[in-house]
């Protein structure tokens, strides 16, 4: 059975995602054009019915590709003591992979 939407965890988030959707989750050791089974369904939703995990559905499995690793926008991380002429300020890029939803299966 196929369904329209699923709530997946990935990375310690968790994003609503449909089929041909491009998201972003934290960068995943797959290659580029491979395909990644995303197994922590939360949510399931075929249309008439929803089905709720108890922390996951069983059986629900989402199928994406990946479409290449990247990095996000920098994030300043400036560290500052007053009185003390204590200042640092440091740069941090994170990676992120870039997949495609091809499918989201609902199991039985």
């Amino acid at each position: 059975m196929s369904a329209s939407y699923a709530v997946i965890a990935a990375g310690g988030r968790q994003l609503r995602v449909s089929p041909g959707e491009t998201v972003r989750v934290d960068r995943l050791s797959a290659g580029v054009g491979e395909e990644v089974n995303l197994e922590r369904v939360l949510l399931v939703s075929t249309g008439e019915e929803v089905r709720l995990g108890a922390p996951h559905v069983e059986g629900a499995v989402v199928k994406a590709r990946v479409l290449g690793d990247k990095r996000d926008r920098k994030v300043l991380v400036f560290k500052r003591k007053r009185r003390k002429m204590y200042r640092r300020r440091r740069g941090h890029r994170q990676w992120y992979t870039l997949v495609q939803i091809e499918s989201i299966e609902a199991g039985s």
